[in-house]
């Protein structure tokens, strides 16, 4: 090998290494967006299952506290003008008139 192919040999090596060098400087920004994502998404999620326990406890106290208040849903309903008995639940009630089976579920104790 002479001095010249020698020195091809290290141009090109030299050539390569400046590539394979600019190959992992991408992939190292790659990585770094990636993990900042990541950290990003870690936060938002823990926030998330903070709120969703936070919520899944008051759906719990509001059930507990208050046994009455689907009955009073119920009322409510019956009194916008719509059935709330097994045969016709949620249609309207033509001229708001009574209907004996939405009337004997609210009358029930």
């Amino acid at each position: 090998m002479d001095k010249r192919e020698l020195f091809d040999a290290f141009d090109d090596f030299s050539q390569n290494l400046m590539v394979t060098l600019a190959d992992i400087e991408a992939m190292k920004k790659q990585v770094q967006g990636l993990v900042e994502e990541n950290t990003v998404l870690r936060l938002e999620n823990t926030k998330l299952r903070e709120r969703l326990s936070q919520l899944e406890h008051e759906h719990e106290n509001s059930v507990k506290t208050s046994p009455s208040q689907g009955k009073e849903h119920l009322e409510t309903i019956y009194e916008e003008g719509f059935h709330i008995c097994n045969f016709f639940y949620g249609q309207r009630r033509e001229n708001d008139e009574e209907c004996m089976f939405c009337r004997e579920l609210l009358d029930r104790k």
